[in-house]
């Protein structure tokens, strides 16, 4: 998707959209493709506060430059839009998952890590502790629904195309604190 074209999805799901700016040009090109896309992989952020929670996804950290996905999802349900391209979000992960994606199947349990994520798959981090203590606002959970749905409807793609963090790479626990069968039943719903 263009920049255009993933701000029109979102828009046309119902998202709020915040765009900050540059984002339209910001990504990891030169470090490693961008595409063929597969899916979206959900994350928490393990942070609280949705300011600083956007400038880290922007910036990453020296050891991980951002941007470290493609949106950032606050507990107020807005989408802040910090990526366009390749993000530093994925990592290596499962090559029989990236499989299973592909051919929208049930997904086996990540086991290695052979595959970069970076390159098939969208990420939207959303502002959460993932200490299974930290809340998950029902406008917040709508808002990752609507923004995964935005990204399979564009592509044509099922609700199976959309993944947890901890799905794709042995060791993760993000997101935690709903399953993502309970998000991806929401997003089959929402794309009827």
């Amino acid at each position: 998707m263009s920049a255009g074209e993933l701000l029109t999805a979102l828009r046309a799901e119902g998202s709020t959209v915040v765009e900050v700016p540059g984002w339209r040009t910001h990504n990891r090109a030169g470090h490693g493709p961008w595409g063929p896309v597969h899916g979206v992989i959900v994350h928490h952020t393990a942070t609280s506060g949705t300011d600083s929670t956007v400038r880290l996804c922007w910036n990453g950290t020296d050891a991980l430059p951002g941007p470290l996905c493609h949106g950032v999802i606050g507990k107020d349900a807005r989408v802040h839009l910090v990526g366009c391209g390749r993000a530093n979000h994925a990592g290596g992960g499962d090559p029989d998952v990236l499989r299973a994606v592909v051919a929208e199947q049930r997904l086996p349990p990540p086991r290695r890590t052979g595959s970069d994520g970076n390159v098939h798959f969208y990420g939207f981090e959303c502002v959460n502790l993932g200490n299974g203590a930290d809340p998950w606002p029902e406008a917040q959970l709508e808002a990752v629904e609507r923004a995964a749905a935005a990204v399979c409807r564009h592509h044509g793609w099922t609700e199976r195309s959309v993944i947890g963090h901890l799905e794709w790479r042995p060791g993760k626990i993000d997101p935690r604190g709903f399953t993502m069968d309970r998000l991806r039943r929401r997003i089959r719903d929402r794309l009827g």
